[in-house]
């Protein structure tokens, strides 16, 4: 059984047709990527699966349940966490105050809570240091990892990432990607969205190309980053 499956989907924005019959599976222990040019769908779609944008048709099964019509609170809830586009920290409060909020839809004991709270820092042992320091003051590598570990609190069986990558500077996009990997190793399917289509397709297993709302390929990664059109189109080739 898939842990995500869209099929049919079509979203609009008024009269604006922009998610044309999407269809696309997520497997359990994967990483798939999603790539395409600005204004091809991409975040659309992640916004539809996560219940802040209702498409008009189509359904989408999160471990064979529909939740097509589910509000995104209940959908975070069921185990979908996303990273939005632009990192979204509660810039006004504190590193540790924003990894609890994180945490907030999990139901455990203290001492589980405590045990998630020292998984995070251990992937992200740069945010121990800065526990007490106001989540606006980080750079933007660092609250790309605090969005991050923030979502991964809420124990997610899918993680949905919306360009980590973007406006970080090189040495944190190798990091970002190395505990992407990380992530996924320890047990979290991830389904990513990136600009950087050459970075996302080296550590994705399989991956779907979105052109103008449709979905125009798909196959194993490491296939389409060898495809010409691919190459052309967004490797820079």
């Amino acid at each position: 059984m898939s842990v995500l499956e869209i099929n049919g989907l079509n979203v609009y924005y008024g009269n604006i047709h922009a998610i044309k019959d999407v269809s696309l599976k997520v497997e359990e222990g994967e990483i798939v990527s999603l790539i395409g040019a600005n204004g091809a769908g991409k975040t659309t779609t992640l916004q539809t699966i996560s219940g802040i944008i209702r498409p008009k048709t189509g359904t989408i099964l999160f471990n064979g349940k529909d939740i097509t019509k589910e509000r995104a609170h209940n959908i975070v809830k069921m185990g979908i966490a996303q990273v939005p586009e632009g990192r979204r920290v509660f810039s006004q409060l504190s590193v540790s105050d924003n990894v609890r909020l994180g945490a907030f839809t999990v139901k455990d004991t203290a001492e589980g809570l405590k045990a998630n709270r020292k998984r995070f820092y251990d992937i992200f042992p740069r945010m121990r240091e800065r526990k007490q320091q106001l989540a606006g003051t980080l750079s933007g590598g660092e609250q790309q990892m605090l969005a991050m570990g923030r979502a991964v609190m809420s124990r997610p069986k899918l993680l949905i990432l919306d360009e980590p990558s973007m406006g970080l500077s090189p040495l944190f996009v190798k990091e970002i990607f190395k505990t992407i990997v990380e992530l996924n190793k320890k047990g979290t399917t991830i389904l990513l969205v990136e600009q950087n289509a050459r970075m996302a397709l080296s550590i994705a297993d399989r991956a779907y190309v979105i052109e103008t709302g449709r979905i125009g390929m798909e196959g194993p990664a490491k296939e389409l980053a060898e495809n010409e059109d691919v190459k052309k189109a967004y490797l820079g080739a």
